[in-house]
């Protein structure tokens, strides 16, 4: 990949890693500071995708990178980094390897702090406040020091599952510098033999002497690429896997050990019930978050929690430090009988399918009855989109047929990211479709970007589901604050270029809708969902309640 004098440049090894750990996307938005850089993209096989502005470029990567293993966006210096803040920030919060790249403005200007456009007057600034919410913030300042900076960098972000941050430059970019040798990710992470060891035969030990265990699946056994080995332990021991919303689809829920969503009282009854009344809880890599546990409604005996992580185990009150989660894993397989739960009745969730949905035509369609209907209606190469609020508290409870069929920002919970997401999931997977779930007050947050997804021919279908603010804030704490103005969102996708639409009042409408959309899988497909602004499930009315309390609002 070198040019026609076959020397390197910075930019163009940065490219070339991109490339080597798999990143064939990458997204963002132009900036003088940064239009040299990406030439070197275009002029590469990865391809530069242009959004609609910074935060959703980084929403992309994001939701991307939880595909494809690793994302990257390029955008320009201040305006554009701080504008993908927050981005990057809710990628370090749920563990997803995102490389952003920035350009910057040239070192010599740098050095003689010249007063620039784009500029605060403090050149470092944008460095550090990265620092805070990356595994890795540099500045690559000197071309011959910069080959070993990005791989290091690259290094951190796929070894921690976190993302990362480049500073480049727009002179530094053209420079020249050493060609490329083969990538080294570095060693695993660090493992205590004797700790794993330890750990491994206490947890073995109450496995084996419980009568009613349970498996608690979490969020970190997709981002450390773990999601066989699990499946292999259940088919091992045959005991009832449960998941956090967060670890949602790390196994395919049609598995028939698979019992369902956990999330304290939010919960299926069966599902806490399994979960609580456990005489063992062996969780891998679920966390322990507010959103995870129902508002810390959870109810699960510390005495009897095996609680593996990234990078240690906890049994009771005793901790494991230096024992990751993969290797306890392929440990725990190693020494696990069996069989050991077999014979045990078992609920699988997967029997929601079977349950007939038969419409009342002219009835209102109501939050409920939607997400009863969606159970039935997903194909096994949807990718589910579930934006924060009631969208992801009703879509948990669906059934994914694939693994890695369910994707949300369960944990920092940022309105808005689906929609920018499904571009990343439509790129990273041509062959699987994606299927947004997004309120209307999420949507005004990143609408733009359907014009992308237009743009680009992809092919998601976009359920806006209009309750006429944000119904989420409601069931906190209501107040003018909670209102917005109520779009006429089905004209828009002709505003930004022109895609089949849809509205959806009653139950008659979805039936016709859906067959529609099933039909139509060459082109994006736009339904709004038109709902009573009160109307929400009664999981989100409990999560409102729970939330208002903590908050003191009354």
């Amino acid at each position: 990949m070198a040019n026609a004098n076959n020397a390197w440049t910075v930019g163009r090894y940065l490219v070339a890693r991109l490339e080597e750990v798999g990143v064939r996307h990458v997204f963002g938005v132009p900036g003088d500071y940064v239009l040299g850089f990406m030439d070197e993209i275009v002029a590469s096989p990865v391809e530069l995708v242009g959004t609609c502005n910074e935060l959703n470029a980084g929403y992309a990567a994001d939701a991307y990178a939880r595909l494809n293993g690793v994302g990257a966006v390029c955008v320009t210096y201040a305006v554009g980094g701080f504008s993908l803040l927050n981005a990057v920030a809710g990628a370090y919060a749920e563990r997803v390897p995102v490389i952003a790249i920035c350009g910057g403005p040239n070192q010599r200007d740098r050095e003689q702090r010249r007063l620039l456009h784009h500029t605060l007057g403090d050149y470092d600034i944008q460095v550090e406040v990265f620092k805070h919410v990356t595994e890795r913030s540099v500045l690559l300042d000197d071309a011959e020091a910069a080959p070993d900076r990005i791989d290091e960098v690259f290094a951190a972000a796929l070894r921690a599952r976190r993302p990362v941050f480049l500073e480049l430059p727009a002179d530094i970019a053209t420079q020249p510098c050493r060609a490329p040798e083969p990538f080294d990710p570095g060693p695993p992470a660090e493992v205590d033999e004797a700790a794993l060891a330890e750990a491994v035969e206490e947890a073995v030990q109450m496995l084996q002497a419980a009568e009613c265990p349970v498996i608690l699946g979490g969020v970190e056994v997709h981002r450390f690429g773990l999601r066989e080995r699990l499946e292999t332990l259940i088919d091992q021991v045959k005991i009832p896997v449960a998941t956090a919303l967060m670890g949602k689809s790390v196994v395919a829920e049609t598995h028939p050990h698979y019992i369902g969503l956990y999330s304290g009282a939010l919960s299926e009854g069966y599902v806490r019930d399994t979960v609580e009344q456990a005489d063992c809880v062996l969780s891998l890599g679920a966390w322990m978050s507010d959103i995870n546990l129902g508002i810390y409604t959870a109810e699960i005996d510390p005495g009897v929690l095996v609680h593996a992580t990234a990078e240690r185990v906890h049994i009771k009150h005793h901790a494991f430090d230096r024992v990751p989660l993969g290797p306890f894993l392929e440990a725990l397989i190693a020494a696990l009988p069996p069989g050991l739960g077999a014979g045990r009745s078992i609920e699988p969730a997967a029997h929601s399918l079977d349950r007939e949905w038969t419409p009342e035509p002219a009835a209102a369609i109501t939050i409920k009855r939607f997400f009863e209907r969606m159970n039935s209606f997903l194909e096994d190469d949807h990718v589910v989109l579930a934006d924060a609020g009631d969208s992801f508290m009703c879509a948990g409870d669906l059934i994914m047929h694939e693994g890695v069929g369910f994707l949300s920002q369960a944990f920092y919970c940022s309105i808005g990211f689906t929609l920018p997401g499904a571009l990343g999931v439509s790129l990273a997977d041509r062959d699987r479709r994606a299927v947004v779930f997004i309120g209307d007050g999420a949507f005004q947050m990143t609408a733009q970007e359907l014009s992308t997804l237009i743009r680009h021919r992809l092919s998601p279908i976009v359920f806006l589901m209009n309750n006429e603010g944000y119904t989420v804030e409601r069931v906190i704490h209501d107040g003018p604050y909670n209102d917005i103005q109520n779009w006429d969102y089905a004209s828009l996708p002709a505003v930004f270029g022109g895609a089949e639409t849809a509205v959806v009042e009653t139950e008659g409408d979805l039936d016709a809708v859906l067959a529609r959309a099933a039909d139509q899988t060459d082109a994006l497909f736009f339904v709004e969902v038109r709902l009573d602004p009160l109307d929400c499930s009664d999981a989100l009315k409990r999560l409102g309640e729970a939330l208002g309390q903590r908050q003191g609002l009354e």
